[in-house]
């Protein structure tokens, strides 16, 4: 086993429908600027999680780094979770929503920097029904947004901007009935799209958890009874406010969320299919994330 001298860098080559190759040579041109040695492992949609695990056993690097969006972090987390490892992240995918709550900067040169260098934090995920998730999961009209984006042909912010009207058009405008149950409480109400979120914002940029922490061993649930374009237009310009009529906001550590019907759903960005009911609970301080 090789002392630790190196890092090792997961790339998802397809990630946010643009060619990585300009981003490696980058990575690579640091990674000599400061005398390092990088491997490089470009992912493939098979068997990823058991490759990713032998390259860190076999060269035990300072840190791996992540080039990719929301589902390529989480992938690599999960196939890295026995280890004590830092991860420092590259973004680079059609969604970005946790590098933007690690208030990362815009500039590639500067989160490679950080990537290698800058100190971190460690970050709590969330289990639903088993899987994990680090981001935003939702249930409802976000989900099916999802759904709809993952059977198109173009990727990035103009995909989910063309997705927008067909959803709106497939979705059913009445809303759902729910069944909350939480460590602190109850409730029961109707909704039109329910977010279990380990932070604030989506990777849009639009806040739609204020008050979310990513290493406050809680998560946050919620509750939007409407849609309509005012509830809309408080969330887009942020100002989405918790314990109104429109919108219920409250933070726990476990809950099960149950639906009268199954309803669209999806963890960070992936669709999971249609669920009516979810257990949910907190797994605190799961992974090492360089930070600015």
């Amino acid at each position: 086993m090789s002392v630790k001298n190196n890092y090792l860098l997961v790339v998802n080559p397809i990630s946010g429908d643009r060619d990585k190759t300009t981003l490696v040579t980058q990575i690579r041109d640091f990674a000599q600027e400061i005398q390092q040695e990088i491997i490089v492992y470009e992912t493939t949609g098979t068997e990823d999680e058991v490759a990713i695990q032998k390259l860190y056993q076999e060269h035990q690097p300072v840190r791996v780094l992540i080039a990719g969006g929301d589902g390529t972090i989480k992938m690599v987390g999960e196939a890295l979770e026995q280890e004590d490892v830092i991860f420092g992240i590259i973004p680079a995918g059609s969604a970005n929503g946790l590098s933007i709550d690690l208030n990362l900067p815009t500039t590639v040169e500067e989160n490679i920097k950080i990537a290698f260098q800058n100190d971190y934090i460690a970050i709590d995920m969330v289990e639903i029904n088993g899987k994990k998730s680090l981001h935003l999961s939702d249930l409802g009209l976000n989900a099916l947004l999802v759904k709809n984006y993952e059977n198109s042909d173009t990727r990035g912010k103009l995909g989910y901007a063309l997705q927008v009207i067909t959803t709106l058009t497939e979705a059913d405008d009445e809303p759902f009935e729910v069944d909350i149950k939480t460590t602190e409480g109850e409730l029961h109400t109707n909704a039109k799209m329910i977010v279990i979120a380990n932070s604030q914002k989506y990777g849009t940029g639009v806040t739609i958890n204020p008050n979310g922490k990513i290493n406050d061993g809680k998560f946050e649930i919620v509750v939007l009874k409407s849609l309509d374009v005012f509830t809309i237009g408080k969330i887009v310009t942020g100002n989405i406010l918790s314990n109104t009529e429109e919108v219920s906001i409250f933070s726990t550590d476990q809950a099960v969320i149950t639906t009268h019907k199954k309803i669209s759903f999806q963890i960070d960005g992936e669709y999971c299919g249609e669920e009516d009911e979810l257990k949910v609970g907190i797994l605190p301080a799961q992974m090492k994330v360089a930070v600015p």
